[in-house]
């Protein structure tokens, strides 16, 4: 069953290459194709509807679409290059091609029914909200069926690089010359995750974890020759590796909770500052 299901996510992999009108976006990465291909059909059956939040130019989202998955993907397709001339009608004459319902982010509220979908995906997307994602979250899980699940990846605020590179003196952050030189309002990595951030959040909104697990979406920088060690070395620690995966379902009882009685918001703000919210 395995070997079949591999063999699907190669052939969707590479007709979603084929088709991509960027041709070195997908040259790279490509383990995190298959991983997040594997997840989504260890949960799902073909036919399942999954909604990509902050898909960018959809790649992933074709892949899961070539599976038999019926897909929709939200963005604002606002990164500097996605405004380059041509290139924002090119991912959405992609995603039309596809079979993908794309929605361009705007104003007012997300075009979606509520209780549509069987999984809502957010990959590498929680990184770059300037804001908790208390709401963003709450709001989303309105659209997910009961016992939909939450399909999240985020980068490894403490992988193995980043680690060295603070004993070393550098800055484990993203790169200072892209922060300082970026067009516009920055939309790179706001915050960063840990695993107990990820525990937290699912237990702040309700969620039944079903899988959280460190995996390795960026193996391709890492040299060739020294990737036998990483994978050994974070075979043994986990929490090492370069991201991380969670997969919750929405609770029978799931509702809405955006906000804590004041003497519990006192009890978690008064941990960051001197002031003493009990007086």
């Amino acid at each position: 069953m395995e070997k079949n299901n591999l063999m699907h996510i190669e052939q969707a992999v590479r007709r979603t290459i084929e088709t991509f009108p960027f041709q070195s976006y997908m040259a790279e990465g490509k383990g995190a194709y298959y991983n997040i291909a594997r997840t989504v059909q260890r949960y799902l059956e073909p036919g399942s509807a999954i909604l990509d939040f902050g898909s960018g130019p959809a790649d992933k989202t074709a892949v899961l679409q070539y599976l038999g998955f019926n897909c929709s993907a939200y963005d604002d397709l606002q990164d500097d290059w996605h405004k380059l001339p041509g290139n924002r009608q090119k991912i959405l004459s992609f995603a039309e091609k596809c079979g993908i319902n794309f929605c361009l982010a705007g104003q007012g509220m997300l075009p979606f029914s509520k209780n549509t979908f069987d999984m809502i995906m957010l990959n590498d997307v929680l990184e770059h909200l300037h804001d908790s994602p208390r709401d963003l979250l709450n709001d989303l899980l309105q659209f997910a069926k009961t016992d939909g699940l939450l399909f999240v990846t985020v980068p490894n605020a403490v992988n193995i690089r980043k680690r060295l590179d603070v004993l070393l003196g550098r800055t484990n952050l993203p790169r200072f010359e892209c922060y300082y030189w970026y067009p516009g309002s920055w939309r790179g990595h706001i915050r960063e995750y840990v695993k107990n951030d990820l525990v937290l959040l699912a237990d702040y909104l309700s969620l039944e974890v079903l899988e959280l697990r460190g995996c390795d979406h960026m193996l391709f920088k890492v040299p060739r020759i020294i990737r036998p060690v990483y994978l050994f070395l974070t075979a043994l620690f986990p929490g090492w590796k370069d991201s991380w995966l969670l997969v919750a379902r929405k609770k029978q009882d799931w509702s809405v909770k955006k906000t804590l009685s004041q003497s519990e918001l006192a009890a978690i703000l008064g941990k960051s500052t001197s002031y003493d919210y009990t007086q």
